[in-house]
């Protein structure tokens, strides 16, 4: 079969690629496009490692087809941050030592910015079952959660711990 030409929007820069129509966005993200920072850890939309933005919508890379990417906006791990400027989930979870071994950073910062764009002031219920589809098999979970928890207070003008 003959590769695809796929014009799409990618952290905010109009982008061009080819790709076999079977090949996953993750796929094209990671050896098109060397965008390596979405990670496999499982393929089958489990672990949440390959979290991407899709059109506003949190997806797992891995699921989708590079195809898909067609005319819709994609935003990765890569464009969270404005060039050495760290984002403020980044910075929390660096902060909050909200992160070991990295595999599953990627996805949980994607998600994360994910909710507080939608919600600044989640509590601890709802950061923990918007970020469930994200697996760590690292951190046992409450470093990330109380990292997305004082970015949220961040954002919404309050102190740490208030």
């Amino acid at each position: 079969m003959a590769k695809l030409h796929i014009t799409t929007t990618i952290n905010g820069d109009a982008t061009e690629f080819l790709c076999e129509p079977e090949q996953t966005l993750l796929d094209v993200l990671r050896d098109e496009l060397q965008l390596t920072g979405s990670k496999e850890g499982c393929a089958s939309g489990d672990c949440g490692a390959c979290s991407v933005m899709l059109d506003g919508r949190l997806v797992c890379a891995c699921l989708v087809l590079g195809a898909e990417a067609a005319g819709r906006t994609v935003e990765t791990i890569e464009g969270v941050a404005r060039g050495e400027e760290l984002h403020l989930v980044q910075r929390k979870f660096l902060e909050h030592h909200a992160l070991q071994c990295g595999v599953c950073t990627p996805g949980f910062i994607v998600a994360a910015k994910a909710l507080l764009e939608r919600d600044t002031d989640p509590s601890e219920t709802e950061v923990r079952y918007w970020l469930a589809g994200n697996l760590c098999r690292c951190t046992g979970y409450d470093k990330i959660v109380r990292a997305v928890l004082d970015a949220a207070a961040e954002m919404r003008g309050e102190e740490a711990g208030a």
